[in-house]
């Protein structure tokens, strides 16, 4: 990317395209289409302007016109995936909303694996991502809470979603590169984990694992659980 600029500036404020010339052919909405099918498909590590030049059939350096900082690349990648957000009409029922809102964005993420590493407070506030936040707020018009505990609670469900969803691919990733079967692997460290537990040093361990409670879980149903934990948190009491 090209050298920082000499004075802090939020991409949204900046017009399209700098610099004179004749008509653009691009928009900064195409820059961010092509880093995203790129991201989507090789990790984010693999999103360059020189990619994305490739990618678009243009020159490099030209597109430092549109988008002059990677920061502001991501922030164009984030705010393209928060425009696939559904926002329906809000039910009347909060908690049964955000557990909706939260198996939607468990779905969005895994579409864009990438936006675990950027899901936070630094590109959170793009004009997508502005629209999702304030129907999140309606749909928690219900709650009897102040305005920054309802912020709090769509941050933690979002924390929720990211974590998760980032084990899951990690879980996946790994499975992928075995040289053996995953039940080849399983086994071996259920026996190994065995060995441990029964061995009366982790009493705590044991009984967790004997309640089911310490892995082997469908994933699906553990991250619903603990969403409606969270939810079950900033209920009225």
């Amino acid at each position: 990317m090209a050298g920082r600029a000499a004075e802090p500036h939020v991409i949204w404020t900046r017009p399209e395209r700098t610099g004179r010339g004749p008509k653009p052919a691009y928009t900064r909405a195409d820059i961010a289409a092509a880093a995203v099918r790129i991201a989507d498909a090789e990790g984010l590590d693999a999103v360059s302007m020189r990619r994305i030049a490739a990618e678009l059939g243009c020159g490099t350096m030209s597109l430092y016109n549109y988008v002059p900082r990677k920061e502001d690349l991501f922030e164009l990648m984030m705010d393209l995936a928060a425009a696939e957000h559904e926002l329906w009409e809000p039910s009347g029922d909060w908690r049964a909303d955000m557990l909706r809102m939260a198996r939607q964005a468990r779905a969005l993420v895994h579409r864009h694996p990438w936006m675990t590493r950027l899901i936070s407070g630094v590109y959170g506030f793009s004009p997508n991502s502005l629209r999702y936040l304030e129907w999140c707020l309606t749909c928690l018009d219900p709650l009897d809470a102040p305005s920054g505990t309802k912020v709090e609670l769509i941050a933690m469900v979002n924390g929720v979603v990211a974590t998760s969803v980032a084990n899951e691919l990690a879980v996946a990733e790994r499975v992928r590169t075995l040289p053996w079967s995953e039940e080849q692997e399983n086994a071996v460290r259920a026996a190994y984990v065995g060995g441990k537990l029964a061995s009366g040093a982790f009493p705590r361990l044991a009984a967790a694992f004997a309640e089911g409670g310490a892995g082997g879980e469908d994933l699906e149903a553990v991250f619903e659980r603990v969403v409606g934990r969270v939810l079950d948190a900033y209920a009225p009491r």
